[in-house]
């Protein structure tokens, strides 16, 4: 189970998680993605869905079961949980047994669960989920964030006893590609 942060909206977490998830599930694996990001979610602008009801803050609150939350996908060993309604205490219910009870869930369920959480920057969210993970990643959009904040968040997440177990470098700029012509014919 592996949860995908950035520092920053809008560096890519959001479809890093659902290209990872779909790359497990394309190899066989059962995969899980969960949109945990309650306060700005956008899978379901990268996902076109049928009807989807229920979604993850519903199950935290108590209003729906597993079941009713677990969104069936076209792809084969492929699965969601979408985000759900805006609850008014995201953190809160995301630091709640109900939580620890569903990854406890998923994990027996799935081979790969991913949940794509909030920037670090902005909400404290990631490091509640975090800490209840095997490990994450950090996605950093090249050029936007400092060092001193991808600091700050890498800190954060040791501070929730989380394990980091690596970052991804998106949107990098293909057109200059100096450095990698030189490396690679010296």
């Amino acid at each position: 189970m592996f949860y995908i942060t950035s520092t920053y909206p809008n560096e890519g977490k959001s479809t890093v998680s659902l290209e990872l998830a779909l790359a497990f599930s394309d190899n066989g694996k059962k995969a899980l993605l969960i949109d945990a990001d309650l306060r700005k979610s956008v899978s379901r602008q990268l996902i076109r869905t049928g009807s989807i009801e229920m979604g993850l803050s519903d199950y935290l609150v108590g209003r729906a079961q597993f079941d009713d939350v677990i969104a069936q996908s076209n792809i084969e060993n492929f699965s969601m949980i979408f985000s759900g309604p805006i609850p008014p205490n995201p953190s809160e219910i995301l630091d709640r047994e109900r939580f620890k009870h569903l990854i406890e869930t998923v994990k027996e369920k799935f081979d790969i669960v991913i949940i794509d959480t909030p920037p670090m920057g902005s909400v404290i969210d990631a490091a509640v989920i975090a800490k209840n993970c095997d490990g994450g990643i950090i996605v950093i959009n090249s050029g936007q964030a400092s060092y001193r904040q991808i600091r700050k968040t890498k800190e954060q997440l040791e501070r929730a006893d989380s394990k980091i177990i690596g970052c991804v470098l998106n949107k990098v700029d293909a057109s200059n590609n100096d450095y990698y012509y030189g490396y690679y014919h010296k």
